[in-house]
């Protein structure tokens, strides 16, 4: 039997072997357990879909917001799949070796153009594989950290090697004249030039050496590729395709297992859910990102994915072989989701802030596993003793303070003529005040300067005194879910009798479930608007101009829950500049600004004593760096609570002076002096 045959058939039987595991490990790490999780609505909006799969899986869009490892990425990426047809070429070749040694593929196999195209795809994938080893290896960024590393650097290393081989090969056959793309092979030429000194048997045998290398690294990649970070190269395109196209700013009702509510099991998530943790690149740009870690939380929404999965294969596999009832299935079937694989202290440091999910490249949905374990922490009461205090308050009182409804309107009591009842008098705009700015003594001058602008410019608004409650956007992701229904039906009793056009609000927390998650009143939610979009209306309808311009340099601060959330930028900063003042952005912005750390309930939680820096400190030291900038302008009251608090304890009241975006306008009217303190 001559060597050829026996190529023929060993090339047959590896295909066969790597086949078989390949796609029974597809079946038993992914399919077995994406059939164990809950329903998905993924159906519908094909062309949003189709979109989403060529913007961010074909172009790879968001991996370009970091540019050099994203080029970098895109050229693999790209290169390596236009490439794979050299690899069908080769298998196809070693299946024909049996009867022609030399066998080329029919009509592609001899087109110039695409040789050349591969040739140069080989040398571009180099360099790149080449940089990203350099950037692992050398650089070693700390988005890495908890990464598995050394599986990248090797996957790097087959890929560097399959285009080594792929070059040899043809370089070779080049020598050997039985490539009928010679003249558009410039590089592999080269290569071939390597060897051309070598005897003709000696250059078939160095040949077929590479041939082997070539397919047994493409095949052991294979097989390797459903047990390892790199899976995401199967799952991504159906994770996009498939992702959930709700409103980013609205959650899934909380799960319910007989009675129990959220999720206690990880077989209990969505099979949606289930599909981010195996595509997860672990390449860090959430962790980059994330205002917990980078207060040295125990959070890392990398590590969080990483978890997960794990821990879905693990119990996966305990749950399919849970008959055999061995020691090891047992102590993995008896691990707690919550307290074993994912620790109290790490779901509670999460902030809900959005910049995971915006940084991720695949656009994993970090936020809602998150919330979803802490309904099942909430049902068990396993909550923080402040935050357990500002749930009670909330079902009680119907806000996080303790106080009686009677008080939430009483910073308007000295405003004359009296604002108008919403609730028995028609309104354009009914303006929901919201929790801090009605009961924060930080924040009543400022309320109170924000009803005299609304008077000022005309405005026919009104508030809904002691009918108002909590919105409960933070409520529902602290993961009290019972609690955020009966807010809303509080709620959404008093806005049923209301007779107004526009929701108006100050607070991006309450805009947002407004907006996003709040039920509809038969024709559809009522329009509902951030005061920096009611304010940037006006101005450019020309129906608030300002008597005076103010010189002066200042930053500002997005919040998340207006920006990343709900993607309002550019009103505040045309606000800003209306006044006259000059905007000098801060190095973190827009989509990429640093949390304040409020979110997600964390303004009712006690800090952790381990935190290094809280968020805001850090984001007040960052804008204190900005040259000739003195004032940091905020739109939210949270924000306006936590800055001022930063700038105390970072003490650097004398740099910098944090402003609610009003103050501004009311400066600009020339009414700040004599009605902020009416």
């Amino acid at each position: 039997m001559s060597y050829y045959t026996i190529k023929t058939v060993l090339v047959l039987f590896t295909l066969f072997i790597a086949g078989i595991i390949f796609f029974k490990r597809i079946y038993d790490y992914l399919i077995v357990n994406l059939r164990r999780g809950q329903p998905s609505n993924v159906t519908g909006q094909w062309g949003e879909r189709i979109k989403l799969f060529i913007v961010y899986v074909l172009a790879q869009f968001r991996l370009f917001r970091y540019r050099k490892p994203g080029l970098a990425h895109f050229f693999i990426f790209w290169g390596f799949l236009i490439l794979s047809l050299t690899i069908l070429f080769a298998i196809v070749e070693g299946i024909a070796a049996f009867s022609d040694p030399d066998y080329i593929v029919p009509v592609i196999g001899s087109i110039g153009p695409l040789a050349l195209l591969q040739d140069i795809l080989a040398v571009i994938v180099i360099i790149a594989v080449l940089y990203d080893l350099y950037v692992r290896l050398a650089e070693d960024p700390e988005r890495y950290t908890g990464s598995h590393k050394r599986e990248g650097v090797r996957v790097l290393i087959y890929i560097l090697l399959i285009m080594i081989t792929l070059l040899v090969m043809n370089g070779i056959r080049i020598n050997l004249r039985v490539d009928p793309n010679a003249g558009w092979r410039p590089i592999s030429s080269v290569v071939g030039r390597l060897f051309v000194g070598m005897e003709e048997t000696t250059q078939i045998i160095v040949e077929e050496s590479a041939y082997w290398v070539h397919l047994l690294i493409v095949l052991i990649f294979l097989i390797e590729l459903p047990q390892g970070k790199h899976f995401h190269v199967v799952t991504s395109a159906f994770a996009v395709f498939l992702r959930d196209l709700e409103p980013r700013g609205g959650l899934h009702s909380a799960p319910e297992f007989n009675g129990d509510v959220g999720v206690s099991k990880v077989e209990q998530f969505r099979w949606r859910q289930m599909l981010d943790f195996y595509t997860c690149t672990e390449c860090g740009r959430c962790q980059d990102y994330c205002p917990a870690y980078a207060s040295e939380l125990p959070l890392s929404p990398k590590l969080l994915m990483m978890d997960l999965r794990d821990h879905l294969k693990e119990r996966g596999e305990a749950l399919t072989k849970e008959s055999t009832n061995t020691s090891t299935h047992q102590s993995i079937l008896e691990k707690e989701l919550v307290g074993d694989v994912i620790t109290y202290q790490t779901l509670w440091a999460c902030t809900t802030c959005y910049a995971c999910d915006q940084e991720c490249p695949l656009l994993i949905d970090h936020i809602s596993p998150i919330v979803d374990m802490r309904r099942h922490l909430v049902m068990e009461g396993r909550v923080d003793a402040e935050l357990q205090d500002a749930l009670a308050n909330l079902a009680r009182y119907g806000n996080s303070f303790g106080k009686s409804a009677r008080a939430r309107a009483r910073w308007a009591r000295k405003i004359k003529p009296k604002i108008k009842d919403a609730r028995s008098e028609t309104v354009q705009y009914l303006w929901f005040v919201g929790d801090y700015a009605s009961f924060s003594s930080t924040l009543t001058d400022v309320t109170k300067l924000t009803a005299n602008i609304f008077r000022k410019i005309g405005l026919d608004f009104g508030i809904l005194y002691d009918g108002e409650n909590q919105s409960g956007n933070d409520v529902r992701r602290v993961g009290e879910e019972g609690l955020f229904e009966m807010l809303v039906e509080n709620n959404m009793a008093v806005l049923s009798k209301c007779n107004y056009e526009t929701i108006v609000t100050t607070d991006p927390h309450t805009y947002n479930t407004l907006k996003n998650e709040y039920p509809t009143n038969g024709n559809g939610r009522p329009p509902v608007l951030h005061y920096t979009e009611l304010l940037d209306e006006l101005i450019t309808s020309n129906h608030l101009s300002f008597n005076k311009k103010l010189n002066y340099k200042v930053t500002y601060h997005d919040p998340c829950y207006l920006g990343r959330y709900n993607d309002v930028y550019e009103a505040p900063r045309r606000v800003i500049e209306a006044t006259g003042c000059q905007l000098v952005e801060m190095p973190r912005h827009g989509d990429r600004t640093f949390c304040c750390g409020a979110g997600g309930g964390r303004i009712w939680m006690e800090d952790n004593p381990d935190v290094q820096e809280r968020p805001a400190e850090n984001r007040i030291r960052e804008a204190a760096a900005l040259p000739d900038v003195s004032t940091f302008v905020v739109t939210c009251p949270k924000d306006l609570v936590m800055f001022k608090d930063a700038v105390k304890t970072t003490g650097l009241e004398e740099k910098i002076v944090v402003k609610d975006i009003i103050e501004l306008v009311g400066e600009a009217l020339e009414l700040i002096d004599s009605e902020i303190t009416e």
